[in-house]
């Protein structure tokens, strides 16, 4: 599938304490959106009211209450298709994906390619188009997604699926977790000057109370130490916390996973 590189617009819907529920304008018409994991429908609701926004789409990743919770109520005012994993019952799907399926918005101009990214849930899935990744829980900026059910050869695995996308891949996380993950990530590497450097661009949002996200690839590659099992530096950082060798970078994976879990 040819995945077409154009500008468009993302707007962030505020959910619960720290969800994000995405909304994609289309490009050819800025009143058209898709809705990406919408956990509640009342923001939602707030956010199409205030733009002027008809939605024609949603995209689910996974099965958590937090990001599918309001697709009943949209499907009563908005009878519109769903797109979901296949491994997972989610109410309201009208579109079962799968790895390397492909989603084409009628409508929206939107293509999206599907990716399997196993971890957090078993059938988690993440979708990526016009240089866009929406992932769900998988990728966090600075951080991954706990293991609810997958192991972490599966996370480890799916993350690295992730890493190997085009590094100025703006990636949409569902959760504002930076600031957190930053003083993790910062116990593993106090000396990177591009998480020093990020740690800054990050308070200075936050301070504005804007969001960190979209993030990048790229950006992503640099500092968040879940897709840096393989440096020096991380992964003595993990052995010294677990006090003996570390022999893959699964293993590193794994330990800074656990470590994180109860940091």
């Amino acid at each position: 599938m040819t995945l077409i590189s154009i500008m468009i617009e993302v707007l962030h819907v505020d959910a619960f304490e720290d969800n994000y529920i995405w909304l994609i304008r289309s490009p050819d018409d800025a009143s058209k959106v898709a809705i990406v994991d919408p956990g509640d429908e009342m923001p939602v609701y707030a956010a199409l009211k205030k733009h002027a926004l008809t939605p024609l789409a949603i995209l689910c990743t996974h099965h958590h209450g937090d990001h599918i919770g309001g697709i009943g109520d949209i499907l009563s005012h908005y009878p519109i298709p769903v797109f979901g994993p296949a491994q997972e019952r989610i109410p309201g799907v009208t579109h079962r994906l799968k790895q390397g399926d492909p989603v084409d918005l009628h409508g929206l101009g939107l293509h999206f390619e599907v990716l399997d990214v196993p971890g957090h849930t078993l059938g988690h899935i993440a979708y990526y188009g016009h240089g866009m990744l929406f992932g769900g829980d998988t990728l966090f900026s600075a951080g991954c997604g706990r293991l609810f059910e997958g192991t972490a050869e599966q996370m480890s695995a799916s993350l690295n699926k992730l890493r190997a996308l085009p590094n100025d891949t703006q990636v949409y996380c569902a959760h504002e977790y930076t600031a957190d993950n930053l003083r993790f990530a910062l116990e593993l590497e106090p000396n990177n000057p591009d998480l020093l450097a990020y740690i800054k661009k990050v308070e200075e949002l936050r301070r504005a109370r804007r969001p960190t996200l979209p993030t990048s690839i790229n950006a992503e590659k640099s500092f968040n130490p879940f897709l840096r099992s393989t440096e020096p530096t991380v992964k003595q950082a993990a052995e010294t916390h677990c006090g003996h060798a570390l022999h893959s970078p699964e293993e590193v994976f794994a330990e800074i996973r656990r470590w994180k879990d109860r940091y």
